[in-house]
């Protein structure tokens, strides 16, 4: 799900002109003229189409391998069998300290061009320079490219084709199931032991969470996010992964005044303890406060689940993969077994 600043953000239309207008051929002869007019080669594979969830067709004279993407994305597509076809990524990838962000998971971070590492960062001279013969990433809202910066998104869209996943307003396995065939239709052999592996593994976790309720009936559950001046409650209709908890038998708090496109609820922190939760899952997120800094909250303190030690970290925007996803559902599973009512 969107941090509350980025689901703001996508509720925003440009409100600025992109400065600094250049054609691609001056961009392309910026970024090198060997590089950039270098043909890109083709697997000979014939037409290549896909038909994305905006419902767009995309089409190709051959089966793109040239392929830049958000990063979770890129991390997602490896674990379906991708490797080189991933050349460029953009969204968080490394973090302060040079290493790999948990969001990258077996992603090479070293042998990709990185064209942003943050929330409004995409550079336009590197993407073009990468020779992208396809742009991937997540869809929260209808038509908004995750992290594809709305200010310059006119000119990074006609470098190459462009598809979309929707990753909100759906049980988690639905885009699961749509960046398997995505990569399925760029050549990953989804029959592979390593594939199988991972959906076994995915499929036994999700029995684990359903065993887990069952074992131990009455565990209210609240996902959040905290900011410096906010607490958001996140909305389990909307948030891919918390809808398939739900369906799970996971027993979530549904916030009931919502904002920013329904994902969550603002509240302030004197109103934290609005909604009484027995197991806390806690954005893990650098864009969001973890426990360290939640000890100078007062009203955090004070909430029952965290009295009781019950916060366990949540990936808020998950790998939409069946070996990024299989670890959050053993987690989920681990902690509700373990949880008492404390509410």
């Amino acid at each position: 799900m969107p941090d509350a600043l980025s689901a703001l953000r996508l509720s925003r239309r440009g409100l600025l002109a992109a400065g600094g207008a250049a054609t691609l051929a001056t961009l392309l002869a910026a970024c090198g003229k060997d590089d950039a007019t270098k043909p890109a080669a083709s697997n000979g594979s014939g037409p290549w189409s896909f038909t994305d969830d905006r419902g767009t067709k995309v089409e190709a004279p051959a089966r793109p391998t040239r392929v830049v993407a958000f990063t979770g994305v890129a991390a997602a597509l490896i674990d379906f069998g991708l490797d080189k076809q991933l050349v460029g990524v953009f969204g968080e990838t490394k973090r302060a300290d040079g290493t790999a962000d948990p969001q990258a998971g077996d992603l090479n971070v070293e042998g990709v061009e990185i064209l942003g590492n943050v929330w409004g960062e995409f550079s336009l001279e590197k993407y073009a320079a990468l020779r992208p013969e396809l742009l991937v990433t997540h869809m929260y809202d209808p038509d908004a490219l995750w992290y594809v910066p709305d200010e310059s998104k006119t000119k990074i869209l006609p470098l190459a084709p462009s598809v979309a996943i929707t990753t909100a307003r759906v049980p988690m396995t639905k885009p699961i199931e749509r960046y398997a065939a995505l990569a399925e239709s760029l050549g990953a052999d989804l029959s592979a032991k390593k594939v199988t592996d991972a959906k076994a593994r995915f499929d036994a976790a999700a029995e684990a969470v359903r065993q887990a309720v069952k074992a131990n009936p009455g565990i209210k559950v609240m996902a959040c996010s905290g900011s410096p001046d906010l607490f958001y409650v996140s909305n389990p209709k909307v948030s891919t992964d918390l809808r398939y908890f739900a369906e799970l038998g996971v027993d979530i708090v549904v916030p009931t005044k919502l904002e920013a496109g329904d994902y969550f609820e603002a509240l302030s922190w004197e109103n934290a303890g609005k909604f009484p939760a027995d197991l806390i899952l806690l954005d893990n997120r650098s864009t969001a406060l973890q426990p360290k800094d939640l000890t100078a909250k007062p009203t955090w303190q004070q909430l029952p689940a965290v009295k009781a030690n019950q916060v366990t970290p949540w990936d808020a925007v998950p790998r939409f993969s069946y070996a990024g996803s299989a670890p959050l559902l053993e987690n989920l599973a681990t902690a509700i077994r373990n949880a008492k009512k404390v509410s």
